[in-house]
C-alpha cells in the first residue's frame, strides 16, 4: 500500500507536516512498516480540499484532527 501526502505550500499551511508525522507514528505503532510506504509529493491540484492524501491513488482530504479516523478506515481497514 502506498500513501502519498501533499507537502505543497497550501497543504503545508493546512497541516501536512502534522499529518505526515502522525501517519509515521501510526504506521510504526501498528507494525505496518513492511506493508505501507509513506511518501510526499508537491501539489496534487486539489488545494481547496485541505491536506491532500492518496492511498494507492484513491484521493482523500485529511486534517491533523482526522488522521486517526482516516488511518483506521482507509489504511488498517484495507490491509
Amino acid at each position: 500500500m502506498k500513501i502519498t501526502v501533499c507537502i505543497g505550500s497550501s497543504c503545508h499551511i493546512k497541516g501536512s507536516r502534522q499529518v505526515v508525522e502522525q501517519l509515521q507514528t501510526l504506521i510504526a505503532k501498528n507494525d505496518l512498516s513492511d506493508k505501507v510506504e509513506l511518501g510526499g509529493t508537491f501539489c496534487m491540484g486539489e488545494c481547496q480540499q485541505g491536506v491532500c492524501v492518496t492511498v494507492d491513488e484513491e484521493f482523500f482530504s485529511v486534517t491533523p484532527d482526522t488522521v486517526n479516523e482516516f488511518f483506521e478506515k482507509n489504511v488498517k481497514g484495507k490491509i
